[in-house]
């Protein structure tokens, strides 16, 4: 997500508490896991996960897959002091 101003190592904080909006980036679950991409609305009312790599296609956003929106990113802090 570096196009997004996150970077390998970064310390994110996460509001749980915002309504994600379309173009945010947000923590999401996915298969017991997490990951970071950008919210996006498709045609319709459907929603994806957005990777900043073009080489990856979006995700849709499927309660029934397990899919969905953890929190909203709302800092990325990067560890300047790489000791």
């Amino acid at each position: 997500m570096q196009e997004a101003g996150v970077h390998d190592g970064d310390l994110l904080v996460v509001d749980r508490s915002l309504e994600p909006m379309a173009g945010d980036v947000v923590v999401a679950t996915i298969a017991d896991g997490l990951t970071v991409k950008r919210l996006i609305c498709g045609d319709g009312e459907q929603w994806f996960l957005a990777p900043t790599n073009p080489d990856f296609p979006p995700l849709p956003i499927d309660p029934a897959e397990g899919v969905r929106i953890w929190g909203v990113v709302t800092w990325s802090l990067t560890n300047l002091c790489k000791r």
